[in-house]
């Protein structure tokens, strides 16, 4: 890269690449909750590019090399059990295949590269088996003391929606100093949960009920946080405050990647 391309891009927004949320949505091209992590990202000062679930390895590690950052969005799909070595339960149902194969590809490579990655609900689930952690495949049904999660939880005739519950963070979380405070309202639309963390991966934030909300990556310099939660539609100042604090790793990362 010559002088002149490296100051050029330097100066401009770093380039987050966010996979599609299922191979069924990008087929038909629903996208309505695709577009509020693209609106996220751009409100914190970045350039989302989505990413196809449906390209080749090479093509997608070809696109990989030109992104800065990645966003891992939630899915109505659930990581396949066999990827951390669990037999299939009875709620598990919606299965992507394409999906598991492209954010595990984007996980490898952000890794290797030091690149930042911001894991969100199913994203946070698949980081966690990532790094050889389990899950909770249906937390009503495994957990039935826990708290509802899901409007799966609710029962029928309730008024659909995020649920709303309170979260506690650890102390010296990075989420914890970006909230200015160990207790937040977050929202939760999920059925699954981390059950046993994975490697390297430090428990942030627990709801009031045991459940774990987020995860931090302590194996190396890189900026890689999951929640569980829903940021990109909150809205709160801990959302605005999350997606700027990851775009401006986005921006130290792609700096230093350029004067290697």
């Amino acid at each position: 890269m010559s002088p002149t391309d490296t100051q050029l891009r330097n100066g401009s927004r770093p380039r987050v690449g966010i996979p599609w949320r299922t191979t069924q949505e990008q087929r038909d091209g629903i996208r309505d909750k695709l577009d509020l992590y693209f609106q996220a990202v751009r409100r914190a000062g970045a350039d989302p590019v989505e990413v196809s679930l449906q390209q080749s390895p090479v093509e997608l590690a070809r696109q990989l090399q030109d992104l800065d950052a990645f966003v891992l969005p939630g899915s109505p799909a659930d990581v396949d059990p066999a990827r951390y070595g669990a037999p299939k339960h009875a709620k598990t149902v919606n299965l992507d295949p394409n999906r598991d194969n492209t954010d595990t590809a984007i996980l490898l490579h952000a890794l290797s590269s030091s690149k930042p990655v911001l894991a969100i609900c199913y994203g946070c689930q698949i980081l966690n088996v990532h790094f050889h952690g389990t899950l909770v495949q249906d937390i009503h049904a495994e957990k039935p003391a826990s708290g509802p999660h899901g409007t799966t939880d609710l029962p029928p005739g309730s008024v659909k929606g995020d649920i709303e519950h309170e979260a506690q963070f650890e102390p010296e979380s990075r989420l914890a100093k970006l909230n200015g405070s160990q207790a937040a309202t977050i929202n939760s639309s999920h059925h699954q949960a981390i059950d046993e963390p994975g490697e390297n991966l430090r428990v942030a934030a627990h709801a009031t009920d045991g459940t774990i909300e987020a995860v931090e990556w302590t194996g190396g310099p890189n900026w890689v946080v999951g929640v569980q939660w829903h940021p990109e539609r909150l809205g709160d100042a801990l959302s605005q405050k999350l997606f700027a604090d990851f775009v401006g790793a986005a921006r130290s990362a792609r700096e230093a990647i350029a004067h290697r």
